[in-house]
């Protein structure tokens, strides 16, 4: 066998398997018929697979286990026949019933020969606020000041009722500054003729943080004057 000089073993297999090969004959699928089980129609896969399950045994449907843990028990509500428990849920879900004058920053005062039951009228709204001043912000010496022009301003103008908001001091490392003044400044001077009663405002007006104070429209003494105005 000649060869161009390069070593090819698999030249001549292509022709060798040709000679040697073993004839093969297809058989027609008629002549070997898949046998089905009486029974199967329709679909043949739901068929043949109803009838594999023919002999299973369904299990027994069973209830779930009940729950094994302890039932929450409601909160047991402690005995209040006079309703100050229910009173003090109301108060700190709702903020009702709380009561400026119930708590040690509550302070009020009347003048001179002036009913002590007038500063409690003042407090609860009696008396209708017609002018306010905000004095945060401000030291003792400026505060002072910002009253008595404020003052002078409301008994000029003939206002009655009027409202000083000074704060409640939570700021202060000691006593509130302003307002432990604030006594002092309404009753003693010349507003201590003037001044008929203060007591502390109502929530809404800054409860223990602010001062109702209720002007009289002349001087209490006779030979007073009119505050000047500042």
């Amino acid at each position: 066998m000649k060869t161009d000089g390069a070593f090819k073993p698999f030249r001549h297999l292509k022709q060798m398997l040709r000679q040697k090969a073993i004839p093969v004959e297809l058989l027609p699928a008629e002549r070997f018929p898949l046998s089905v089980p009486e029974g199967i129609e329709g679909d043949r896969d739901e068929s043949l697979f109803a009838l594999a399950m023919a002999d299973v045994t369904p299990l027994k449907q069973t209830t779930a286990p009940p729950d094994e843990r302890p039932a929450t028990r409601a909160p047991r509500r402690m005995p209040d026949p006079d309703g100050t428990l229910e009173a003090l849920r109301d108060l700190v879900r709702n903020g009702r019933g709380y009561r400026v004058a119930d708590t040690p920053e509550y302070i009020e005062g009347t003048g001179h020969q002036v009913p002590p039951g007038i500063a409690r009228e003042l407090h609860n709204g009696t008396f209708a606020i017609q002018a306010y001043i905000d004095l945060h912000g401000m030291t003792a010496r400026t505060a002072r000041e910002a009253v008595d022009a404020f003052l002078t301003d409301a008994v000029q103008r003939g206002h009655s009722a009027v409202l000083i908001v000074h704060g409640r001091g939570l700021s202060s490392t000691s006593e509130p500054v302003l307002k432990s003044k604030m006594p002092h400044w309404l009753t003693t001077g010349i507003w201590r003729k003037w001044v008929l009663a203060y007591a502390s405002a109502q929530p809404f007006d800054g409860g223990a943080g602010a001062t109702y104070v209720l002007l009289s429209p002349r001087p209490l003494a006779k030979g007073r004057r009119r505050p000047k105005r500042v």
